[in-house]
């Protein structure tokens, strides 16, 4: 049987793969970078900042190795490993060396790291069978806790969940509930699950608030000068975790595209000291004012960007961590907008090369982008699109593409002339907007009224009523004559069509 070979694709089929470029218009700092995070966090980071950028990718593997030998994934390796080796068949940069001269770890690394991880867990499967024997609860409740540790160590996420959530089961208490949960968050982030997150932080809250009340219940004691003390040190706890909580449900949101409701809880965490070992571990201070900023600007108002972001004393201290990004909201605000687009570009490699953030920062720049020049054009009845492209440093023929897409989209209610190259406002007739919100008013407060004089005459008629028993329930039936049923009657006003529904067949939820 023969079989035609498939032809050649043309140019225009061929999809080329970008990378992120380092120079002097996109600088990017590795060493500054890293210095930021601890752990397996680093590796899997460079991991990916070696596929984005093979610019930096030498460099970034000589810090990624001296990190992946501490480690007992043999995963971490292997992916160091096949995202190097793609770096260099991209020929990006020539003259990059090969994985043999950069280090001379290899197949004997991993099957003898391999061989001492089935090991440990042949050793803890045999101690979960013992206490399991014996009925600990406590003591299964631990060794499936190691396991879970153990599982996550060796990059098995999978497996890691599968033991965490086996820990419920055995929780007696509410602060092991809540271990459970901070554990479940942690590992989801790790692994990038950001699906399940959510569902553990609302069970976590549930179980921070029974933790909090039984530590006040336990340390309300005879003598009163150590209540304050302890309700101190009880509501630094509770920040702790609460801080971990939001920053959870923020990143969840971020990576569900829904940035209005990221940025809310990223300008809600607390003190950096409040985030604890996830400083570093998971993410830097760095990390939360880049997301918050970015997730603000393309969908908070200015007057809301003034008040949580700016007048928050709590978020100053994250946006000290990176100063460009006050510039960056300063610039904002001062509605200097190709400056704010010059700083976006500037630092897009650094975007990019975010774990989190990377697959969002085209949403989140264009967001921006569109609500600056929805912002620019407000004041205006009228304006030459030479003036829009010096302001905003675009050429005509991009401006243009802009202003149509924003018009099509309804976020610009105004009128492009392309033969004079102006952008004209649509004009509103100012009085009969503001007849038709009056009347709209008017409306509004005569059905409320109307509902209002229905409530108080039931409540009047509720003291001629009988009790009834029904479904474990006493409910009062009002005892109504003819005279008092047409009472209930609401007339519409003279001239005025009913509204839907008559008054007397309102349901119980119109009345309040």
């Amino acid at each position: 049987m023969e079989v035609d070979e498939p032809e050649a694709a043309g140019p225009s089929k061929v999809k080329t793969a970008t990378y992120l470029p380092v120079d002097d218009a996109h600088p990017f700092d590795l060493e500054a970078y890293v210095s930021n995070y601890t752990g397996r966090t680093i590796v899997d980071r460079l991991t990916w900042a070696i596929q984005q950028c093979p610019t930096i990718a030498p460099q970034a593997l000589q810090v990624a190795l001296s990190h992946v030998q501490h480690m007992r994934d043999p995963n971490a390796y292997t992916g160091l490993y096949v995202v190097y080796e793609q770096a260099v068949a991209s020929g990006v940069q020539e003259g990059m060396p090969q994985w043999n001269e950069v280090t001379d770890m290899g197949q004997d690394y991993v099957e003898e790291l391999t061989r001492r991880n089935t090991e440990d867990r042949t050793k803890l499967e045999v101690e979960l069978k013992t206490y399991t024997s014996n009925m600990i609860k406590e003591s299964i409740r631990m060794a499936y806790r190691d396991l879970g540790e153990f599982y996550r160590s060796i990059g098995d996420y999978q497996s890691a969940l599968k033991h965490y959530q086996k820990l419920r089961e055995y929780c007696t208490t509410s602060q092991h509930v809540l271990d459970m949960c901070l554990s479940v968050i942690e590992l989801l982030i790790e692994s990038r699950n950001f699906g399940l997150i959510a569902s553990y932080v609302y069970k976590a809250e549930p179980a921070l608030d029974a933790t909090s009340n039984s530590l006040r219940n336990a340390n309300q004691g005879p003598t009163a000068t150590s209540a304050p003390p302890n309700r101190e040190k009880i509501a630094a706890e509770r920040e702790k975790v609460q801080s971990k909580l939001d920053l959870a449900i923020a990143l969840s949101h971020l990576a569900q595209g829904t940035y209005d409701k990221a940025a809310t809880y990223f300008l809600k965490v607390g003190s950096i000291k409040s985030l604890g070992n996830w400083i570093g571990t998971l993410i830097s201070p760095a990390d939360i004012a880049i997301y918050g900023t970015l997730c603000a600007l393309a969908s908070f108002p200015r007057s809301s960007i003034k008040a949580q972001i700016l007048d928050n004393d709590n978020f100053t201290l994250y946006i000290e961590q990176e100063p460009y990004v006050r510039e960056l909201v300063e610039a904002y605000m001062s509605s200097k907008f190709k400056t704010v687009l010059e700083i976006l570009e500037k630092h897009s490699t650094r975007h990019g090369i975010d774990v989190f953030l990377a697959a969002h920062v085209v949403n989140l720049t264009n967001l921006i982008r569109s609500r600056a020049l929805v912002l620019y054009f407000q004041p205006f009845a009228s304006i030459k699109l030479e003036n829009l492209s010096a302001a905003f440093g675009w050429s005509p023929q991009y401006l243009e593409q802009q202003i149509v897409s924003l018009i099509q989209a309804g976020e610009i209610e105004a009128r492009l002339d392309k033969q004079n190259k102006i952008l004209k406002a649509k004009d509103t007739d100012q009085r009969a907007a503001l007849y038709a919100r009056a009347i709209k008013a008017g409306r509004d407060m005569q059905a409320t009224n109307r509902k209002l004089v229905l409530r108080m005459r039931l409540c009047v008629l509720y003291h001629f009523s009988y009790p009834v028993e029904c479904a474990h329930e006493c409910l009062y039936v009002p005892i109504l004559n003819d005279s008092q049923q047409a009472d209930l009657i609401v007339k519409h006003p003279k001239g005025q069509q009913p509204l839907p529904g008559h008054s007397s067949e309102m349901l119980s939820s119109d009345l309040y």
